[in-house]
């Protein structure tokens, strides 16, 4: 597409998830929009995420929206925990069914951002030499969507393939007779490592930190469980809305010390069985109390030791670093056994790290392994990453970047003090990552979208989130986080896998509920804690809804 310049009332950076349904929602509003996305099609993460066994650890008739209810009742999902591919023909339905597409611009990345004070305008700028201006910006870039390849000696002189799990190219990989490496074993590592093992002819896993990870479970769905679903879909969603996080479960009763023996293995068992990162949440007390999680720990143990056969193993593939959920917990789908096969080994990185990445392969300090393939398996700068690659200026020309140069200051997670009219959606200050991310997108462009139509029908030209109201809202984030374990972990909520990245825990950790009816208080009494501000004499008009249709041609 050529470049052009052009005016609407919103721009939305992304078309995941949450940039899907801002562009639809405030079309919905009579608004006109232009969306922008750095990749060729609709999906955002689910669109780059590529890498075999690629899978949602939320049940996938949760990780859905829930919007329309035509939509609920005429997608059926295949199996609990759905892969790459039927989450994003699931998103790319979506999209043709609600005619997303025309309202953005694909193999588009947006370079800067900047708010002028006197027209109160945004003006957004693309690599393609787009321009375009608008009332509002709305950032849905995502919580997991800046590719991290970690800065090791000799990187680029390495002579085989090289992959990044978040960068997966759409042709597949074959990894047949080949000698493999994967560095990482975080979610896409623990998922993508049985299967690239039944192909590789030797496949060597490179573990940095170990991690813990729970067999998903999973199974297909029977015609007879799917409609089930169906009928009591709107009984789901509000057991979902007033959850934790975001899904249809809530913890035991009473704390994990409180009980016997024997019902505590009958909870575990049970929460076992539902798979995957829900573990963490089986008593209330698990992620706060170390005592507590010791019992979690405790019972994993023991599963792991019955799943690997080399005890030795079973040993370095134990975490020691952190209490368990608080590194995200991995959904896996035969990750242990997979050591069990004569053609895996492990690299225990914490006895001989990587020194350098060689021509033929990768060396640390006891030895140098020869391989054909690299896969970097080794995660993403999340919930700030994506924004920081974009020069984004407020008042005076300053810097986000700048701005959270300690680390990132929102109100509610959404508002920036200093940038007026800009949203962040699912970002850091939100409960994001820590809850089901399609419900929490929902969440906040439902709030963006009326907070819109009740500035439009104010006549309130700039909304901004008041300096008090973010110092206000950080303390009440991190003290939070304080009262449990999640500090306590080298995590990607903490930054801690980016060199120099401010050590902060960056989601709200207070529940998804309870930050729902945040949100509602703050709306429903007159958005407290923003200053809303009337037209000033230079400030121009937006385009108005008039203008709509002819607006959305133009950005298709």
């Amino acid at each position: 597409m050529s470049a052009t310049s052009s005016q609407f009332d919103a721009v939305v950076v992304g078309a995941g998830v949450a940039g899907m349904y801002a562009v639809h929602s405030l079309r919905q509003r009579g608004m006109s929009v232009c969306g922008f996305e750095a990749a060729a099609g609709i999906g955002g993460t689910w669109y780059h995420n590529r890498y075999p066994g690629a899978r949602c650890d939320i049940e996938s008739v949760d990780y859905s929206f829930s919007f329309s209810e035509e939509l609920q009742q005429e997608w059926t999902w295949t199996e609990r925990f759905a892969t790459q591919p039927e989450i994003l023909a699931y998103l790319e339905h979506v999209a043709d069914r609600f005619d997303l597409a025309r309202s953005f611009r694909f193999s588009t990345r947006v370079t800067s951002a900047v708010f002028d004070e006197d027209t109160a305008l945004w003006t957004v700028r693309t690599d393609g030499g787009d321009e375009v201006v608008a009332r509002f910006c709305l950032f849905a870039t995502g919580c997991l969507s800046a590719a991290n390849t970690p800065d090791i000696a000799g990187r680029d002189d390495f002579a085989g393939e090289a992959y990044h799990t978040g960068e997966w190219p759409h042709r597949g990989v074959d990894f047949s007779g080949k000698r493999v490496g994967v560095i990482g074993t975080g979610s896409s590592g623990m998922q993508s490592i049985p299967l690239i093992a039944q192909e590789a002819d030797h496949l060597f896993v490179f573990q940095r930190s170990a991690n813990y990870s729970i067999p998903a479970g999973n199974r297909p769905f029977g015609e007879t469980a799917m409609r089930e679903i169906k009928e009591n879909y709107a009984q789901r969603r509000r057991e979902a809305r007033s959850s934790g996080g975001g899904s249809p479960f809530t913890p035991y009763p009473k704390g994990a010390l409180e009980v016997t023996e024997a019902e505590r293995t009958r909870v575990y068992d049970e929460w076992w069985q539902r798979g995957g990162v829900l573990f963490s949440k089986a008593f209330p007390d698990q992620l706060s109390n170390i005592d507590a999680n010791d019992t979690a720990r405790t019972y994993w143990e023991a599963k792991i030791r019955e799943l690997v056969e080399d005890p030795s193993l079973t040993e370095k593939l134990t975490p020691g670093d952190h209490p368990i959920g608080t590194k995200r917990i991995v959904t896996d789908s035969g990750y242990y056994q997979t050591f069990n096969r004569d053609n895996v080994t492990l690299v225990d990185l914490r006895e001989s790290p990587i020194d350098a990445i060689t021509p033929g392969g990768i060396r640390t300090t006891d030895r140098e392994y020869e391989l054909d393939v690299i896969v970097y398996a080794t995660g993403f700068d999340a919930m700030t990453g994506a924004l920081n690659r974009i020069d984004i200026r407020g008042r005076g020309g300053r810097a986000l970047k700048e701005e959270w140069s300690a680390g990132p200051r929102t109100y509610l997670g959404l508002g920036v003090h200093g940038f007026p009219n800009m949203f962040v959606l699912t970002g850091p200050g939100s409960p994001g990552p820590l809850a089901n991310m399609v419900l929490g997108a929902e969440q906040h462009v439902d709030w963006v979208s009326n907070c819109m139509g009740y500035l439009r029908d104010q006549g309130v030209t700039t909304i901004e989130a008041d300096s008090d109201a973010v110092e206000a809202w950080v303390a009440e984030c991190n003290s939070l986080a304080a009262k449990t374990l999640f500090p306590g972990a080298n995590s990607w909520y903490m930054g801690a896998n980016i060199p120099d990245k401010p050590r902060v825990f960056m989601p709200y950790i207070g529940g998804f509920a309870v930050y729902g009816r945040i949100l509602n208080e703050v709306a429903d009494e007159g958005y407290r804690g923003f200053t809303l501000a009337a037209p000033t004499a230079t400030a121009t008009p937006t385009a108005t809804a008039t203008a709509t249709a002819t607006a959305d041609r133009a950005a298709s």
